[in-house]
């Protein structure tokens, strides 16, 4: 990315760009020379665009002129902001306001809310200049962001139609109805050529395939170097055409460039050099050049060479050709960076997270009113104390947040302070209730929004109130000059969260408060180290429809984690939290030192061992090195080493290691570990013992249902297991998929492995499954040859329908079988030229693996090769740990024998 030099201030729960002094007014503007009246423009659409792109935030400037009155901000930058946004729509992105010599502009995030277009087609980023050129008639036009939101959209639909269709490369794209015309024929004899008159006057006009310029009479290089990026990706963005450098565009005489002005070679290295630099972004999976070529023709005059004529074909391009990168911006790290022509079409082609399937389409706020969400509850350290809203205890968001009404609950969560801080938050609380409301309480909302807490910080407090924006309050044991660094960056977070990952489409800031206990317990606040901006009143929620909106999208800013499909597909998948699983990641730690947690398949443990490693981190501050993930399969430890989040090794490489700065220990997928190298319980409780007074975090993930071995696993008893917290809610897996679980799980209980706790089966009475998942489950009983053409034309099907290698994998009973037939199947796939679809080879290793060394993964297809187990007793439990892998869908495969 590009940089600017504007200053993003780091001192506001905000972003807030500072872009100098400005001269405001028009009749300021007017006196002002254009290239400083140009200068100031560029600066403030900068942040602009910047802000709109980023979550919205406020724009400050100092004014340059001397005027004390109010000023308005002048016609050519309205102008300007206008043209960044639906023209009937500028009020509702841009407020301004003026306070002594300091003018802001409120700029509320890009949004596709505006009820008079069709949401689903709007482009998703705002754009400068799109960079993007295309023909129309006789002239070139830049395309706008919604012209070029269509142009890309085709452009994806095209090479979709291609690869679906015959697996044809994009590139070779049929000729346009232009190609087939006369003029396009006598334009193809002129460049094939070799010698023209001074003077000749060519047989065809210009056209929407031909274009006339002439040689400028100083700097040719420079000239035809400035008019490549404008032309030749106009043509190639159009069908293809020429352009004839040379000749007069109104009489078409030919005049060439006389020979002392202009080399030849020189000439066609500047025009390939002005060709390779423009970027393109590829759809298809060939992905070719910019396909063009140069054809310099002789020009003779009166019977001796005269100069030179240049000709460029430029042929169709099967994507997107850019003059440049787009001129759009970001703020990135609290800077402002212009993006990447690739950077801004991903990020213009974005729609929200769905699930194509089955003709059911399912995003994150539709999963939020989805049945299986109705009723979940914000419990545990994260409290809402309602603060009279209306009169009444009032479900908010179609019951995703309960208000509670309990003065109890404040003394639940702060059960371990002081009574002069319970006293203390209690006559906050009914101090705060004045506002028609709502004050969600925290241990940390630092910790909630996975940053880093503070040990000072009693509580956290969100002031939900109407009439008001919202309200951070943090409360502070006693004073602490961090305390409002700390309160500022939580309120930050929370609010581009609130936008970027909760979707709320309104004006949101959240403003900060820091209170101190003084030592006579009154409380005591604490004055901002910076003036606050004092927002319009646009930021204050205005009504209950406000309220509900923006704590819906508070509840999916909590509930929301990245799914382990982010890393594997290449793209952001964003799953929501169970109640149970929210409880669980809620819990206080300092009261949670040791916990067994049991889940049963599909229930999300891996994904709650990592958000607890990353809690870990930022409840006690901990570098990597001091948290260690143990597991018993490679590919997991892996995947979780590749987070960046804790030290993570395999169970016998934890049995082999001293551990002198290990502190806390996650346990995961403990079901399966062993007792060939020695006791790992006792180990792991001896490390996370060391600090006596201070002991470290223990917490051990597993499911009997999924033990897929006889022996002994190094687990105490299940009567000894305490504290124990259980995970029943399977959410991972697809409705037909999780019919198999249910049915497996009987098999099990009907005839349990002798290393299974009879007491565990007590788990499937409360067990309860996600309803109305679109997928499928398929079994079939095949010989080897026809086993390996089935699972060919399935990954065929499903790459030709937009999954991706990394979705896909197949699963075998054990590592030698997959080094056995891994071969065979590979063969059958590049039969069928798979690796035409993805960059991605199809033939790739991580596309095999054994069910018992992937287990703790997912993948959104699984092909199940030949089941079976050593034992007879753990069938039903490798089925069950087989089965759990596939999110969507699933084909277990029986080998039959002729």
């Amino acid at each position: 990315m590009n940089r600017c030099s504007l200053v993003v201030e780091s001192c506001y729960p905000d972003l807030v760009i500072n872009v100098g002094e400005v001269t405001l007014g028009e009749e300021n503007r007017k006196k002002l020379q254009k290239i400083q009246r140009d200068q100031e423009k560029v600066r403030v659409t900068q942040a602009a665009c910047a802000l709109l792109n980023s979550g919205g935030g406020v724009i400050w400037m100092k004014l340059a002129n001397n005027d004390e009155h109010l000023v308005e901000m002048g016609l050519d930058l309205e102008k300007s902001l206008r043209e960044l946004v639906p023209s009937p729509h500028f009020e509702a992105f841009f407020e301004t306001k003026q306070e002594g010599r300091c003018f802001y502009i409120f700029v509320k995030s890009w949004s596709s809310d505006i009820s008079t277009e069709d949401s689903s087609v709007r482009p998703r980023i705002c754009s400068l200049s799109s960079s993007l050129y295309r023909r129309s008639g006789t002239s070139v036009f830049i395309m706008d962001s919604r012209n070029a939101f269509d142009f890309l959209k085709a452009k994806r639909r095209d090479a979709e139609c291609e690869m679906i269709n015959d697996f044809s490369p994009p590139s070779k794209m049929s000729k346009t109805v232009y190609q087939n015309s006369s003029e396009f024929d006598l334009a193809f004899e002129i460049f094939q050529t070799h010698r023209l008159e001074y003077g000749q006057i060519l047989p065809f006009p210009e056209s929407q395939f031909i274009e006339f310029k002439q040689f400028s009479t100083k700097h040719i290089q420079e000239y035809v170097k400035n008019t490549v990026p404008e032309y030749v990706p106009a043509f190639a963005n159009t069908g293809g055409g020429y352009l004839f450098i040379g000749v007069d565009d109104k009489s078409k005489k030919v005049l060439g460039c006389a020979k002392e002005n202009v080399d030849p070679s020189s000439l066609e290295s500047v025009i390939a050099g002005a060709v390779s630099k423009l970027p393109v972004v590829h759809f298809c999976s060939s992905k070719p050049q910019v396909g063009f070529k140069t054809k310099i023709i002789d020009v003779f005059r009166m019977g001796e060479l005269y100069g030179y004529f240049c000709v460029i074909k430029v042929e169709q391009f099967c994507c997107a050709v850019f003059s440049q990168a787009p001129n759009s911006w970001m703020v990135k790290d609290m800077l402002l960076c212009c993006l990447t022509a690739e950077e801004w079409v991903q990020r213009m082609m974005y729609v929200d997270p769905v699930e194509k399937d089955q003709g059911k389409v399912w995003n994150i706020k539709q999963l939020s009113n989805n049945s299986y969400f109705q009723g979940i509850l914000i419990l545990s350290r994260s409290w809402a104390v309602d603060l009279n809203l209306q009169g009444k205890q009032t479900v908010i968001c179609d019951g995703l947040l309960v208000a509670l009404n309990s003065p109890p609950v404040l003394y639940t969560i702060l059960g371990e302070q002081d009574a002069e801080g319970q006293d203390y938050c209690t006559r906050t609380a009914f101090t705060l209730k004045q506002k028609l409301g709502i004050l969600i309480l925290s241990r940390s909302w630092a910790v909630d929004l996975n940053l880093q807490g503070k040990q000072t910080v009693i509580c956290d407090g969100l002031l939900v109130a109407l009439n008001s924006p919202p309200v951070l309050y943090t409360i502070l044991g006693e004073q602490d000059a961090e305390g409002q660094d700390y309160c500022t960056r939580t309120a930050f977070t929370l609010k581009q969260k609130l936008v970027n990952t909760g979707g709320y489409t309104g004006r949101v800031c959240v403003m900060t408060k820091v209170l101190h206990l003084s030592p006579g317990g009154n409380p005591e606040s604490l004055e901002d180290s910076h003036s606050a901006i004092d927002y319009p009143m646009s930021y204050n929620l205005a009504n209950t429809k406000e309220m509900e909106a923006l704590l819906q999208s508070l509840v999916i800013v909590l509930l929301s984690f990245r799914s382990f499909l982010s890393d594997q597909v290449g793209y952001e998948i964003l799953n929501l939290l169970t109640a149970k699983q929210y409880e669980l990641f809620s819990k206080n730690l300092d009261n949670s030192r040791e916990l067994f947690i049991h889940g049963l398949p599909g229930s999300g443990k891996t994904i709650m061992a990592m958000k607890i490693i990353e809690k870990i981190r930022n409840t006690f501050k901990c570098k990597e090195d001091r948290i260690l993930y143990v597991c018993e399969n490679q590919l997991l430890r892996n995947f979780i080493s590749n987070k960046k989040i804790c030290q993570a090794v395999t169970r016998k490489t934890f049995m082999r290691n001293v551990c002198e700065k290990i502190e806390h220990i996650i346990i995961d997928e403990a079901q399966n570990f062993r007792l060939e190298d020695g006791d790992w319980y006792k180990k792991a409780k001896n490390i996370s013992q060391r600090k006596k007074d201070c002991p470290g975090i223990l917490w051990i993930f597993l499911d009997y249902f999924q033990t897929t071995h006889l022996t002994c696993t190094g687990l105490p008893p299940l009567s000894a297991q305490y504290p124990k917290e259980e995970l029943t809610t399977v959410v991972r897996n697809a409705t037909p998929i999780a019919r198999f679980l249910q049915q497996e799980m009987q098999m099990v209980k009907g005839n349990p492995p002798r290393n299974f706790p009879r007491e565990y089966l007590e788990i499937l009475h409360k067990s309860t499954w996600v309803l109305d998942v679109p997928g499928n489950l398929e079994t079939e009983n095949l010989d080897l040859e026809n086993m390996v053409i089935y699972v060919a034309e399935k990954c065929q099907y499903f790459l030709r329908n937009g999954y991706s290698p990394k979705d896909i994998i197949v699963l075998f009973s054990t590592t030698s079988e997959v080094e056995e037939y891994k071969d065979k199947f590979l063969t059958a796939m590049r039969k069928r030229t798979m690796s035409q679809i993805n960059d991605a080879p199809i033939c790739g290793d991580d596309m095999f693996d054994s069910v018992r060394r992937f287990s703790g993964l997912e993948r959104n297809i699984v092909f199940g090769i030949n089941p079976r187990a050593e034992d007879p007793t753990i069938f039903h439990n490798l089925l069950l740990c087989l089965a759990s892998r596939a999110r969507k869908h699933l084909f277990i495969l029986q080998l039959s024998y002729k």
